[in-house]
């Protein structure tokens, strides 16, 4: 068997430790984070932060109304005979892209987007 010692922690962490523990032994939880904490095996998990996420939603509008210019004026190339509320419907829509894009877009970092 184990020889167990005693270890004096303050009651704050007593109580963390049983919030948290669930069905473990309070020894049992510590030995669990510590080994977690000791892995040789790191396993980074990278999270995109609220910036990265707002200029990715910027970068994607940006995309997005590039894309509606360019199906415009190519239809409108075409000469096919579009609906002049139609016409007027990506209009709106691509000044309203524009709009947002010029409202949120002052000073944000932009998102680099790499494929695999």
């Amino acid at each position: 068997m184990a020889e167990k010692r005693m270890l004096i922690v303050p009651a704050e962490l007593v109580k963390k430790i049983d919030d948290n523990r669930g069905d473990m032994t309070q020894a049992e939880f510590i030995d669990f984070l510590i080994d977690g904490q000791l892995k040789e095996e790191i396993k980074e998990q990278k999270y995109a932060t609220k910036e990265e996420i707002r200029s990715f939603e910027q970068d994607m509008k940006k995309l997005l109304k590039n894309f509606l210019d360019f199906f415009v004026s190519y239809g409108l190339e075409l000469g096919k005979q579009s609906p002049k509320t139609e016409f007027e419907e990506l209009t709106s829509k691509l000044q309203e892209l524009e709009d947002d894009l010029g409202s949120e877009g002052k000073g944000k970092k932009e998102a680099t987007i790499k494929w695999k």
